[in-house]
């Protein structure tokens, strides 16, 4: 049985368990969190703007250090806190290590405005190494990305509602998050525009290109279940409720690179925002458009995508010592 069916009974049994028709396997117990632990939570909340899925893992990553910590805050010290940090470096990847350490600079911030920890003890978190735009983007050609779209059964409703996804990857380059949080409100038919929550919920309002608005006006009018008082555009169609998990886009996006049987160096929802900024960007179009189209809050962001763009880079390319 293939993982898309797997997925799709274990949803089923969901609903049923939801509904009492069968019973529901009880969940694992999560350690409670601690109460300076929720406090951190609730600011990160009201004064960061971060998302709720950002508050969850940040509190879960505090949660996990805090037995190496010790529970006496006001002890704490530098030497303490970098030993902690350099210890979760063996056990798990370094790119996990670097969230945690934001957790923990963000955890401590918050314990130091209230005095319940040294001031400044968050410049003891030690730095992961990243080199910044040493790798090249992941993208498909835009042939490739008009082959996945074609993969979309108009007939049907989940072909709809793919389509009308994969377009709006693939021709604003949103993220799986703007694709989730998508609302009927968000959608200006008059102006043909979109309005966007990215980031520290920055709201941003992008235009609606011809073929994705089609596409998103026949789902909503001829696919999406008609759920009372339901504000999300994208739904599962069994169960019935909205898409929350940034995997189901992912899914939308791996499902068509496996009917459309090309090769891709990676199967998630960024590979059309990579593929859309390199299209961009190959087209004439500057860094800052493509900034501003893919609402990147620093340029350097954006000059990841430079290295892609080998007419442009021909022009400033150094002959090699020895050619002819």
């Amino acid at each position: 049985m293939s993982e898309k069916y797997v997925r799709r009974v274990r949803r089923f049994v969901e609903f049923l368990g939801e509904r009492g028709i069968v019973r529901r396997k009880p969940k694992l117990a999560f350690p409670t969190l601690d109460r300076r632990v929720v406090e951190f939570q609730d600011w990160l909340r009201q004064h960061r703007g971060v998302t709720e899925l950002t508050i969850d893992r940040h509190g879960r990553m505090v949660m996990r250090l805090l037995p190496a910590l010790d529970i006496r805050s006001r002890s704490w010290n530098a030497q303490l806190i970098r030993d902690v940090i350099i210890a979760e470096t063996k056990r798990v990847s370094l790119a996990y290590v670097k969230t945690m350490t934001m957790a923990l600079r963000g955890y401590l911030r918050f314990l130091g405005a209230r005095g319940l920890c040294r001031a400044g003890l968050d410049q003891a978190v030690p730095i992961i190494p990243q080199w910044r735009l040493s790798s090249l983007p992941q993208y498909i050609r835009s042939s490739d990305v008009e082959m996945l779209i074609a993969t979309c059964d108009q007939t049907t409703a989940t072909g709809m509602r793919d389509r009308a996804i994969l377009l709006l990857l693939a021709r604003l380059g949103l993220r799986a998050g703007d694709i989730l949080s998508l609302r009927l409100t968000d959608i200006d038919w008059q102006q043909a525009t979109l309005s966007v929550r990215g980031k520290g919920r920055r709201e941003t309002r992008l235009p609606l290109p011809q073929d994705a608005g089609d596409a998103l006006l026949a789902y909503l009018d001829q696919a999406r279940p008609n759920v009372v008082g339901g504000r999300i555009v994208f739904m599962s169609n069994a169960p019935i409720r909205p898409l929350t998990r940034s995997s189901a886009v992912s899914d939308v996006v791996r499902c068509a690179i496996r009917k459309a049987g090309i090769t891709a160096p990676s199967n998630g929802a960024n590979l059309l925002r990579h593929s859309a900024a390199t299209a961009m960007l190959r087209g004439g179009a500057t860094l800052d458009t493509v900034g501003a189209v893919l609402r990147h809050r620093s340029p350097d962001m954006t000059a990841h995508y430079a290295k892609v763009d080998v007419t442009m880079l021909l022009q400033i390319a150094q002959p090699w010592p020895g050619d002819a």
